[in-house]
């Protein structure tokens, strides 16, 4: 067959495949792809090369917008050996290292060719040489590479021609690793009947784009399947969070994206882009994700604020987080209230109406000293002392001492919080003005007998107010340190009667208004007669004296009922009592009796005053300094201070007092708890230092425990121990009440709140009195015919049949395991003691507290068996608390529950924050949620720990409390379990 008979088969095909319409040869390519060389599209000449001339021939047809087409052909299949090249011109990289091939063809059946030898081929081969220089002349065979044998999908016949049936093949090669700047593309015909209708050489790249708020740059793709990590730049407006970065793949698509860039502060944002705040929005951090609404009490007129400017009157401290309210200086305090006590005085204030919407509020003392006739006032120099401080006081009282008697002096207290130094206003503040104790004048008049003296004085002449008694302090001359005695009377004499015949008493005076005590007169010695001195034949003296006895008898009754009603005290200085300050439970101490192992009761002392002597040791009352009044017993007050024995060094010490006015079995019950104590001696039972028997008031004195009762302390410092430390302290507990199992003592109201801790976090058993107040509330105890009975803290079998044992014990110390891992949480909340038997009686077991290990809860409910032979001994609790704290992963394993999952536990409806933090128990932070502008039930959802910090949530335990109650708001709605 004539090779002219078989071209024009060719150019008709290659021009019916290369425009099949209107469009067709605008050809659109994907954006991660970029094209070096497409034939298609080109203008002019290719270019190409063939070899030799007879081989390729270039064919130039118009397509249907007149639109110059070029394409190759060759079809010299009549003769054997063919050997035609076709080379490309010089095509630049453009530094791509992975080059692709795209070719358009079309090929002839080689059987469709009548005639044909047997040397006719349906394949083509395809090379690429390498190089710098762009104009080179036809290059040798032996230079190049080999891409591929390329064979057809599809061939064509004659018959398809006719029939204009399209038979166009399209495949794609690639070369990779090119290192030269450009190539050349060379096309091999061996025999073969072939028209390439277009050609087309691209490379990928990974286009530019930004993700988290980083723009990353064309990248063109590595080569061979390699990825190449790019570097991205932040957009305007933001900085770097985390160093950002992407890697482009082969395929030009990009892939794990790591890092960020983060708006800066006055911006957030927006779709791959930061926008400014706008007016009246802040955002105070770059790690802020989004604008907020200004504060209360500040604003922000311009876009891209950072922080809101607070308005006029209201500030912010330097350590305020933006995020919170503009505050402002407080109001002054208000009542001020002063207790004079001779040279010192007790301050007392309320806090300030106003507290400028902080919580940082503090108080500053300033004293002045004033002359005189309402002369000038100045300072009170370095002889006044303040205790504990005199600026930055956190409580609303100070006492004030070394003042100078019979001088006016006046106190300004302020009340400054963090803003206060930023506002050019004063400070607003309460002045107290009091005037220290006037001396009693000496004694006017004394009639003396063999066992009594009456006294007069005359009062001071310029009193602090208005006169309420006076205090008379008497005692034996030479013997003040082992025993006096305090008189009380609202006269100005006094007969002080049950004297010893022929003694010498020193006598000194002083009187008590309503601002306080004043100061003592100089000491008076008087001595009692040897006998009484009557005038015996003198009538007129007689009768004097007949008058002056009846007299006597009615003075002495009136003195008596004075004598009664104020009752005899010591001579020590009380301060007083603060109803604002924490109450700590009064603990009783204990000395050992030697080679004593076993509990003797008091009760089986004939005389109960035995049983003190054998087991508490007596103090003399001038060895004790009472400081501060810290709470109130069931017999009296309970003071903080000090005891100073001879030989030995002074230490802090409580003292529980007997109030005036007690029966003789009230003294025997009070003093009835020093003869157990004294039988203790243990490290983690409250030790006894003695008791004071012999004057008035009756005092028992025990070490004092720095940080007060456990549960009101572990309230204080919720969420602020380790596992180890709580178990630290279960483990004392635990040994000290093995010490008293031991010793075949039984406690039965052990509980959090009889248990003291120091400032070494020693928990120590306290409370061993017969007879006790169990709680303020009501419903805490409940009544049998033998007595009230802490229902929450105590075994069923004592409940039901007041079977008190050591395993009684056992199930209490279970409750105080979960008080520990609560942190003070009331057991059974807020059911009724009714419900609590019931639910007991019916198996239920108080669940694991928040973040309780499971060994833990798991010690707890074999505390809480039914069965009392089944609950374990102290000593085995005390084994078992030694292991956990000798493992420590003993107690990784949390419990599941928590109270919050509790199926008893009630739930509340709430509607707003404030409803819901009352339910929580979480009242105390309402000013905070207000002041960082959480006032819908919607808006805390999200809240976080940091944020929580921010707004001066700092207790761990609270933090994880107000979580947890957020989960169930948006678990619930607007449902809260407390």
């Amino acid at each position: 067959m004539a090779l002219s008979r078989i071209y024009p088969f060719l150019i008709f095909l290659l021009l019916f495949f290369s425009c099949l319409g209107p469009g067709r040869c605008a050809r659109n390519y994907p954006d991660n792809e970029v094209t070096l060389l497409d034939s298609m599209s080109a203008l002019g000449d290719l270019g190409w090369e063939a070899y030799p001339a007879e081989g390729w021939e270039e064919i130039s047809v118009m397509d249907e917008r007149n639109t110059p087409m070029r394409s190759y052909q060759v079809c010299n299949v009549m003769e054997a050996n063919q050997n035609n090249w076709l080379r490309t011109r010089h095509i630049a990289r453009h530094g791509a290292q992975r080059i692709y091939i795209e070719i358009k063809f079309t090929l002839r059946d080689c059987n469709s060719l009548p005639g044909v030898p047997g040397t006719c081929k349906e394949t083509f081969n395809m090379y690429y040489h390498e190089s710098n220089n762009d104009n080179l002349w036809f290059i040798k065979e032996s230079q190049y590479v080999k891409i591929d044998t390329i064979a057809a999908d599809e061939s064509f016949t004659q018959t398809d021609v006719g029939d204009r049936v399209m038979k166009l093949n399209t495949e794609v090669r690639d070369i990779s690793n090119l290192s030269k700047k450009g190539f050349y593309l060379a096309f091999q015909d061996v025999g073969a009947c072939i028209a390439l209708v277009s050609l087309r050489v691209f490379y990928k790249k990974c286009p530019a784009a930004v993700h988290n708020l980083a723009h990353f740059p064309d990248t063109v793709t590595g080569g061979d399947s390699a990825l190449v990590e790019v570097r991205g730049s932040c957009v305007n407006d933001s900085e770097e969070f985390e160093s950002p970065k992407m890697y482009c793949s082969a395929d030009g698509g990009w892939l794990v994206p790591i890092g960020r860039c983060i708006c800066k502060p006055g911006f957030e944002e927006g779709k791959d882009y930061c926008q400014p705040c706008r007016p009246g929005t802040y955002k105070a951090s770059a790690k802020d994700a989004y604008c907020t609404k200004c504060p209360p009490h500040s604003y922000s007129q311009q876009e891209k604020a950072s922080e809101c400017t607070c308005e006029k009157g209201y500030y912010r401290a330097d350590m305020d987080p933006r995020s919170m309210a503009c505050t402002r200086p407080p109001s002054a305090p208000e009542n001020g209230i002063s207790t004079l006590n001779d040279t010192s005085v007790a301050l007392e204030w309320r806090p300030p109406r106003d507290s400028g919407g902080r919580s940082d509020l503090a108080y500053n003392v300033h004293c002045r000293k004033c002359a005189p006739e309402g002369r000038k006032c100045g300072p009170c120099g370095g002889g006044v002392h303040f205790t504990p401080r005199q600026f930055g006081l956190d409580a609303t009282k100070v006492l004030v001492s070394g003042l100078l008697p019979n001088t006016d002096y006046a106190f300004s207290i302020e009340a400054i919080n963090g803003v206060s130094d930023l506002s050019p206003s004063p400070k607003q503040q309460l002045t107290v003005n009091i005037t220290t104790g006037q001396t009693v004048s000496v004694i006017l008049k004394e009639r003396k007998s063999k066992d009594s003296i009456t006294l007069a004085w005359q009062g001071p002449d310029r009193p602090n107010g208005v006169i309420v008694e006076y205090e008379v302090i008497y005692y034996e001359k030479n013997q003040r340190d082992q025993n006096y005695t305090v008189l009380k009377t609202k006269s100005n004499m006094m007969t002080i009667e049950g004297l010893k015949p022929g003694t010498t008493y020193v006598f000194r005076v002083r009187a008590r208004t309503d601002g306080g005590y004043g100061s003592y007169s100089g000491e008076i010695e008087l001595e009692t007669s040897q006998e009484d001195m009557l005038a015996i034949g003198d009538p007129n003296q007689s009768t004097i004296m007949a008058v002056s006895i009846a007299g006597g008898v009615v003075l002495l009754v009136f003195l008596v009922a004075c004598f009664v009603v104020s009752g005899r005290h010591c001579g020590y200085i009380k301060a007083k009592q603060d109803p604002d300050e924490e109450k700590m439970q009064f603990q009783h101490g204990r000395v050992k009796l030697p080679g004593s192992r076993t509990y003797i009761h008091p009760h089986t002392y004939e005389d109960p005053n035995q049983a003190i002597r054998d087991f508490a040791k007596e103090i003399d009352a001038s060895s004790i300094r009472i400081e501060r009044v810290i709470g109130a017993g069931e017999f009296g007050e309970v003071c903080s201070g000090r005891l100073k024995l001879p030989s030995k060094r002074e230490i802090y010490v409580a003292i529980k007092s007997l109030k005036a006015g007690y029966t003789e079995k009230q003294r025997r019950d009070f003093l009835s708890e020093a003869s157990i104590m004294g039988q203790f001696d243990h490290p983690n039972i409250i030790r006894l230092e003695g008791v004071v028997t012999k004057c008035k008031p009756v005092m028992i004195i025990t070490e004092f425990m720095e940080n007060g009762s456990l549960d009101t302390f572990l309230k204080k410092h919720d969420g602020q121990f380790t596992i180890i430390q709580l178990v630290g302290m279960l483990r004392g507990i635990a040994s000290g009440m093995k010490y008293l199992s031991d010793m075949n003592y039984v406690h039965r109201d052990l509980a959090a709140r009889n248990i003291l801790v120091n400032s070494n976090l020693v928990c120590k058993v306290s409370d061993f009195g017969l007879s006790r107040v169990l709680e303020d509330d009501p419903e805490a105890a409940y009544t049998t015919r033998g007595g009230k009975i802490p229902i929450r803290w105590t075994a069923p079998e004592a409940i039901a049949y007041r079977k008190f044992t050591s395993a009684s014990d056992v199930w209490s110390y279970g409750i105080v395991m979960w008080e520990v891992m609560s942190y003070g949480e009331r057991p059974y909340w807020e059911m009724s003691n009714q419900d609590v038997i019931k639910a007991i009686e019916e198996g239920y077991r108080l669940p694991p507290p928040m973040d309780c290990p499971v060994s833990l809860h798991q010690l707890m409910l074999d505390c809480w068996q039914k069965e009392r032979a089944e609950r374990p001994k102290f000593s085995q609790i005390v084994n078992m608390l030694d292991k956990l704290i000798r493992n420590p992963g003993a107690l990784k394993e949390l419990a599941n529950s928590s109270i919050w999952e509790d199926p008893i536990t009630p739930e509340f409806s709430v509607n707003s924050v404030d409803e819901w933090l009352d339910a929580i128990k979480m009242g105390q932070y309402k000013d905070n949620f207000t002041s960082a502008g959480y006032v819908t039930l919607d808006s805390i959802i999200y809240i976080s720990a940091s944020e929580l910090s921010k707004m001066g949530v700092t207790l761990i335990g609270h933090q994880k409390k107000i979580l947890a109650s957020v989960q169930s708001l948006h678990a619930q709605g607007s449902h809260v379990q407390v």
